[in-house]
C-alpha cells in the first residue's frame, strides 16, 4: 500500500523552477532517503509535502487524501509529522514535559485544558513511555535547553513519532553530531521509526546506506534515481551527479 505519492510535482518561485515534475510512491513501513547536491530542491520537497508550500502545479497524496495545499497542522493531523534542520522543541519545558505536550493532540485533549496536566494519566505514562524509547528517561527532568545537542535531536524524534503520525520525515538529524553520536542515533531511528513509514533528508552517506531501504537522487528538482541503496549506488548518472567515483565501491 502507498503511503505518500507525489504526481507531477513542481514548484516555482517567481519565474525560477526548483522541481520539476516530481513523481515519487513511497510504500507504508519504507524508510526512504532523499539525497541530491546542495540546491537540488531537497528541502523544497519537504515543505512541500508537510504543508509549508504548496506546489505550483501537481498533487501530494497521503495514503487516500489530497494534501497539497492543505495547512501544515492539517496534514499533522491527518498522519504526517516533521523533524527540522534546527532543533525545534520548548527549551523551558523538561524533557518529559516536552513529550507531554507532543501526545495531548494524539490522546483527543486537544485544546482543553479545564483538568490538571498531572492527572492525565493516559498522557503522563504515554510520555514515559516514549522518553525510555529515545533514551532519555534519566533526563526525564532536566531543562530541553540544557540537554546536549545530540539529547535534543533526539528529543526532538521523540516529540516528532509521540503525536502518533504514521508517515515521518526528518530533515538531516545527524547534522552537527559525532561519528559515535551518529552511530547511535541511526540504531534509535531505526527503533522509534518501526513499523512507521519514514523520509529522511541526509548529507552523510554513511547514515543513507546505513537506515534506507530506498534512496531517491534528486538533481536540479528531478528524481533521476529512486531505488535499493546498492543499486542507486551502482548507478553511473548518480555517481557522476552526487556521489562521485569514491562512492562505486
Amino acid at each position: 500500500m502507498v503511503a505518500l505519492e507525489l504526481r507531477n510535482i513542481h514548484k516555482s518561485f517567481g519565474k525560477t523552477e526548483i522541481i520539476r515534475g516530481v513523481d515519487l510512491a513511497v510504500q507504508t513501513g519504507e524508510r526512504v532517503a532523499i539525497i541530491g547536491p546542495n540546491g537540488a530542491g531537497k528541502s523544497t520537497l519537504f515543505n512541500l509535502i508537510s504543508g509549508r508550500f504548496a506546489p505550483t502545479k501537481g498533487e501530494i497524496w497521503l495514503r487516500n487524501q489530497r494534501i497539497d495545499g492543505k495547512q501544515p497542522y492539517e496534514i499533522n493531523r491527518l498522519g504526517l509529522s516533521r523533524s527540522f534542520q534546527i532543533t525545534n522543541i520548548f527549551p523551558k519545558l523538561s524533557v518529559f514535559e516536552n513529550l507531554r505536550c507532543a501526545v495531548l493532540w494524539s490522546l483527543g485533549y486537544k485544546y482543553t485544558f479545564l483538568r490538571f496536566l498531572a492527572d492525565l494519566e493516559d498522557a503522563n505514562e504515554l510520555a514515559e513511555m516514549f522518553m525510555e524509547r529515545i533514551r532519555l528517561d534519566k533526563k526525564r527532568d532536566v531543562l530541553a535547553m540544557n540537554l546536549t545537542y545530540a539529547e535534543q535531536r533526539a528529543l526532538e524524534i521523540g516529540i516528532t513519532i509521540a503525536g502518533g503520525a504514521s508517515v515521518i520525515l526528518l530533515d538531516e538529524p545527524t547534522s552537527g553530531m559525532s561519528k559515535s553520536e551518529t552511530l547511535r542515533f541511526i540504531q534509535l531511528i531505526r527503533q522509534v521509526t518501526e513499523g512507521k513509514t519514514l523520509l529522511t533528508v541526509e548529507h552523510d552517506m554513511g547514515v543513507v546506506f546505513g537506515l534506507a531501504d530506498k534512496i531517491a537522487v534528486v538533481v536540479y528538482g528531478e528524481v533521476i534515481a529512486f531505488d535499493t541503496p546498492d543499486a542507486v549506488r551502482a548507478n553511473p548518472q548518480v555517481q557522476e551527479a552526487y556521489l562521485g567515483s569514491s562512492h562505486a565501491h
